[in-house]
């Protein structure tokens, strides 16, 4: 390739990464409970109509900002309820990711080293397969290195009198972004890597440049408007959203995942034990010191220690936190090749292995995962969908099955029962204190999404037909299944239907003389 690829060149390489991208996203059913949840948010916004509150079961649910629902629910209308437009969110996210630090790399470090950086990130298995899982942490990890490039492209600018704005503003705009993909993140981490990198060089002039007031005012016109309708609407919004999903959640403990403060650095050294031999070379006298490339080094060394140090702090931690630091680790891997003066054929052999063992291991994760997959409900609701009656009822018992309403094509809130009066509910952070906490944001609609199991015959007796989810063992607690047909099992979990037009059924259920009409929240 030459070293100015021409603009049609960089059109084929941005369509190659996205179908590379793309190829396996539709082999494996939804992950639970990430995946379920956050597709089914997507999809509720597509039934309802309501694209701007985002809700789980019908209640408000503003754990995170809309733009991945945003993304998701327009791919599900373009292109049907798939697992490939589920995903679609992820695999920008990663493409975004991916392509701006190509661009990066091949204008401050020429072509050569921003093919090998491509091709590194490409085939890291955390970012190849978080690039096709469907929660957040992939689209908010492409904003973020997007809008670090685009701030360091402007800095470099700046140093050598050259335009800046457009990328300045670009910046802004992604952040922006950033912000509506996971929340604060997407503005802090940029800001402390690109501060971080200006402050270690001195470079006090540059790091005012990049502080823009219209900058300020396109990140403000971008992202404040959904947060401030949300307030408009739910006077506690801002309090649950910044203080308790945020500053709480990244300072204070009683949240899932605990793990110690070294489970970044180690997940991050065995993720890249096939690069470690070009990851060596970064750490060689003189590494930094290049005049030329030592800028650009330093940044992406900087960004990676930043990253891993900030996610550490917290206790909760999950692997797909940890993205935003794997593009400059695939640039530090393709640039510690490259310093290499001369590499001999042994050494070229060894990097392609690198690259090899790493594909096969994204390759064979995706393949795994469809072969047997994890935590999911698609056979059962699968069976739901093609059996169940436009208008009858879904029950779920004490538990939340979030990938059933988007298989089985549920077009109304499920009624979850379960003790909501147990004082319990809000000391574990699982599905139930999500359902709580969304309720106090609608205390109307959880009368009829949320009922306990007291009135669950009841609730059964309202319709003609009605159908239950449950863990198979669930009829010694709920006499109700006593009189129901078992229509489908998938491991440990039972799909039941009760036919309550049947007379002796009604009469056992204690039916008689309640008219079964319509379904409660269906």
């Amino acid at each position: 390739m030459p070293a100015r690829p021409s603009s049609h060149r960089t059109v084929v390489i941005a369509a190659l990464m996205l179908a590379w991208l793309a190829a396996t996203a539709w082999a494996r059913p939804l992950m639970l409970p990430d995946e379920g949840r956050y597709v089914g948010v997507a999809w509720e916004m597509v039934r309802s109509g309501d694209w701007l509150t985002p809700t789980l079961n019908g209640l408000p649910f503003f754990h995170k900002p809309p733009l991945f629902y945003w993304i998701t629910a327009g791919a599900m209308s373009l292109f049907g309820l798939n697992e490939w437009a589920a995903r679609a969110a992820p695999i920008l996210g990663a493409w975004l990711g991916a392509f701006s630090l190509y661009v990066f790399a091949r204008r401050w470090r020429g072509d050569q080293v921003a093919r090998l950086t491509l091709l590194a990130l490409l085939v890291q298995p955390l970012f190849y397969i978080g690039g096709q899982f469907a929660n957040l942490d992939m689209l908010v990890a492409g904003c973020i290195s997007a809008t670090i490039v685009l701030l360091a492209h402007a800095a470099l600018s700046v140093e050598r009198g050259l335009p800046f704005r457009r990328a300045l503003a670009s910046a802004y705009a992604m952040a922006a972004l950033g912000v509506l993909a996971k929340g604060l993140i997407g503005a802090v981490i940029p800001a402390l890597v690109v501060g971080a990198w200006l402050l270690v060089m001195r470079r006090w002039r540059v790091l005012r440049s990049l502080l823009w007031w219209p900058g300020v005012v396109i990140f403000l016109v971008l992202a404040a408007p959904w947060f401030v309708a949300m307030q408009a609407r739910f006077a506690d919004f801002l309090d649950y959203f910044f203080v308790v999903q945020h500053f709480k959640r990244f300072a204070a403990g009683g949240f899932n995942n605990v793990q110690p403060f070294w489970f970044y650095p180690a997940a991050l050294i065995v993720l890249s034990l096939p690069w470690l031999p070009w990851l060596r070379q970064t750490l060689a006298r003189g590494y930094l010191s290049d005049p030329e490339r030592g800028p650009i080094r330093l940044l992406m060394g900087l960004w990676v220690v930043i990253v891993v140090l900030f996610f550490s702090m917290p206790k909760s931690k999950l692997l797909g936190y940890i993205l935003p630091a794997v593009p400059p680790l695939a640039f530090l891997m393709a640039d510690g090749f490259m310093s290499i003066a001369k590499p001999s054929q042994r050494m070229r052999r060894l990097w392609w292995a690198s690259v090899s063992v790493t594909t096969a291991l994204s390759i064979g994760a995706v393949v795994g995962f469809a072969v047997h997959p994890l935590r999911s409900s698609r056979g059962l609701a699968l069976v739901l969908g093609a059996q169940r009656g436009p208008s009858e009822p879904v029950f779920m018992l004490n538990h939340y099955y979030y990938d059933v309403p988007f298989y089985a094509r549920i077009r109304a809130p499920v009624m979850v029962v379960d003790d909501w009066t147990s004082p319990d509910i809000g000391k574990r952070d699982n599905w139930r204190k999500e359902f709580a906490d969304a309720a106090q944001f609608a205390v109307a609609g959880s009368a009829s999404a949320l009922i306990n199991p007291a009135s669950l015959s009841a609730a059964v007796c309202q319709s003609p037909v009605s159908w239950v989810i449950g863990v198979s063992t669930a009829g010694d607690h709920y006499p109700v299944l006593t009189r129901a047909r078992v229509v489908f099992t998938q491991r440990d979990t039972t799909l039941w239907r009760i036919d309550t037009a049947v007379p002796d059924i009604a009469s056992s259920l204690g039916c008689a003389g309640r008219p079964n009409v319509g379904s409660p929240g269906t």
